[in-house]
């Protein structure tokens, strides 16, 4: 069954992987990677992803993704929302800060933001404009 509003966003606003997919050149299928995100109940969701990867190459020329979340314990659901890529601007130290304090422990926070910051280039921050949801809950199976 499909989640309401408000359940589709709780979930989203858990430190879940997400899989990003965005269109890719004529002739190949979709990429789609694994991705950290930032979500609160009512916002766009947000990611930091390298300046120069191929994948903000993509998804500046198709102006689109997707991101989708998952999990099969203790509930077998998941969350897509897709939609426009907007606001895009160049990532700050306190945006890779507070992406990493979502998904690691406090104590690995700031050895993981020295190593991102010399180890994966100059980042940009891009916001998600959702424009379609899809999501599904089969309860405890």
């Amino acid at each position: 069954m499909a989640l309401t509003k408000s359940e589709r966003e709780a979930f989203l606003s858990e430190p879940h992987v997400a899989a990003l997919s965005v269109e890719a050149e004529p002739g190949r299928a979709p990429l789609t990677v694994p991705i950290w995100y930032h979500y609160e109940p009512g916002g766009r969701p947000w990611l930091l992803t390298g300046t120069e990867s191929r994948k903000l190459q993509l998804i500046r020329a198709a102006g689109r993704f997707t991101l989708m979340v998952d999990e099969v314990s203790p509930r077998l659901m998941y969350v897509a929302v897709s939609g426009d890529a907007v606001d895009l601007v160049a990532g700050t130290r306190a945006d890779l800060q507070e992406m990493a304090a979502r998904y690691l422990p406090p104590q690995a926070v700031e050895p993981y933001v020295e190593m991102a910051e010399k180890d994966h280039g100059p980042q940009t921050k891009l916001f998600l404009e959702p424009r379609q949801w899809v999501s599904l809950d089969l309860g405890s199976l």
